[in-house]
């Protein structure tokens, strides 16, 4: 057995009670963060004593171990036994197992689009239309989540066939708050300020952005969530679902307009250190860099939730660095949207506990439980954000539930020679001096090519 422990109050750091194969990090009712009597309730209405539950997912590591964390409560809850197994190469095990019968009772789907196949085949099974509702009640931008989760069952008839748990945030903007305070600059509120912003930088002598388009065959990807987090900043979340769907092509307008949104950012050299051609050969990895050396190499950089990891050993997100949302245009007067990404829960082996565990997805100690530890982001309106196991993961929590339109990554929804080829080097071409309607005409030309 192992316990798993909290990274953040010393006084929860030693709180474990025994839960037969594995132990519970928080025991229930010591903290009036959580919610208790959500895990009562569940367990009171909920006896699976003696029955398994299988759940196959992308998670390893510490991903597995923070997930199994959640998971005793549910055995405690229940008296079931869950059997959970991860795996880097969840997406290709999952079409065997479905294939050959032997699927988990759930799967834990990173890529809706898999999922949308695999019930279009009938290998998954649809959701009542009650947990249809609770969604669009219960989670922020709740529309956007059943949409994202709703696909075509085998004989075409539309279901919901997940639910979404765990997320991350695209549309975030990092910075060194000393540097800012330094220079006088405030957080921009809008896009209008933040492009404002970029040329105040450029006035006043320095660089705006560091960017990083390389990861070695995955080349080009970074620049896809910039034309995606534009998609929602000029377009109705509609529009971006049409184009997810090819229903209006790479070279729309909509589309154009993003993408040259994008090249305002990019193609100019005064805004990007080392100028646009080094962005689309400095490894994103490496590209925040800049931010951390004095004086600055850039000051802003675009990037996703789990960036920190690549930041200098020792930096402190909200001390040393911080972040702020990529904002939306006032003039436009579309909301927040969000550009995220998480995981989908569906059943592929349906039993009483699959619905069961399904049901416990939907308690607000569900999610508090990993909130408290690391990494784990919701839209779950319900829960209590001072369970948030920093202010870090608080604060982009808050964009979340703040969102008024949540979208998934759309290069991941797409087919993989576009979504994960051609949108790629397309948008190397783009970033290095290809106009956006040849660039967008080619990425077209070979999705029409798959038909």
């Amino acid at each position: 057995m192992s316990v798993f422990r909290y990274a953040g109050a010393a006084a929860l750091a030693s709180i474990a009670v025994s839960a037969g194969a594995q132990d519970l990090v928080f025991a229930p009712g010591e903290d009036d963060r959580f919610n208790w009597g959500s895990y009562e309730e569940f367990a009171s209405a909920n006896d699976l004593s003696g029955q398994t539950l299988s759940i196959s997912g992308p998670w390893t590591g510490l991903d597995d171990q923070l997930f199994s964390s959640v998971l005793a409560y549910f055995e405690e809850a229940t008296g079931a036994t869950v059997n959970y197994s991860g795996s880097d190469s969840f997406e290709q095990d999952i079409v065997i197992s479905a294939q050959a019968g032997s699927a988990p009772n759930i799967a834990v789907f990173p890529q809706p689009g898999l999922a949308a196949d695999m019930a279009g085949r009938g290998f998954v099974a649809p959701l009542d239309e009650e947990t249809a509702q609770w969604v669009v009640d219960n989670y922020a931008a709740g529309e956007s989540f059943a949409d994202l989760a709703t696909f075509a069952g085998p004989e075409g008839e539309e279901a919901m066939y997940g639910l979404f748990y765990k997320l991350d945030v695209k549309s975030l903007v990092w910075y060194v708050p000393e540097q800012f305070e330094e220079m006088g600059y405030e957080i921009p509120e809008t896009m209008e300020d933040l492009k404002a912003l970029t040329e105040q930088i450029v006035e006043d002598g320095g660089t705006p952005w560091c960017v990083g388009l390389g990861s070695g065959a995955a080349t080009g990807w970074p620049a896809t969530d910039w034309v995606e987090d534009l998609m929602l900043r000029n377009n109705p979340p509609e529009v971006y679902d049409q184009w997810v769907a090819n229903e209006i092509p790479f070279d729309d307008p909509a589309v154009l307009t993003a993408l040259e949104d994008y090249g305002w950012f990019v193609r100019n050299d005064d805004f990007v250190q080392g100028g646009s051609a080094a962005a689309a050969t400095t490894d994103f990895r490496d590209s925040p860099s800049g931010l951390f050396n004095f004086p600055p190499d850039c000051y802003l950089h675009r990037q996703a939730s789990f960036i920190p990891t690549f930041f200098p050993e020792g930096t402190e997100v909200g001390m040393d660095v911080d972040f702020f949302y990529f904002p939306a245009y006032e003039e436009k007067d579309l909301g927040t949207p969000v550009l995220g990404a998480g995981t989908l829960f569906s059943i592929t082996n349906d039993s009483d506990a699959a619905r069961a565990f399904i049901e416990f997805l939907k308690t607000p100690i569900a999610h508090e439980v990993w909130m408290a530890q690391s990494g784990f982001l919701t839209s779950y309106s319900e829960v209590n954000p001072d369970a948030y196991g920093s202010d870090s993961l608080r604060a982009m929590g808050e964009i979340l539930t703040n969102a008024t339109t949540l979208r998934f990554d759309a290069s991941d929804l797409m087919p993989g020679e576009i979504g994960a080829g051609a949108f790629w080097t397309g948008m190397v071409d783009y970033t290095t001096g290809a106009d956006a309607e040849t660039v967008g005409a080619a990425i077209q030309d070979r999705w029409d090519a798959l038909k």
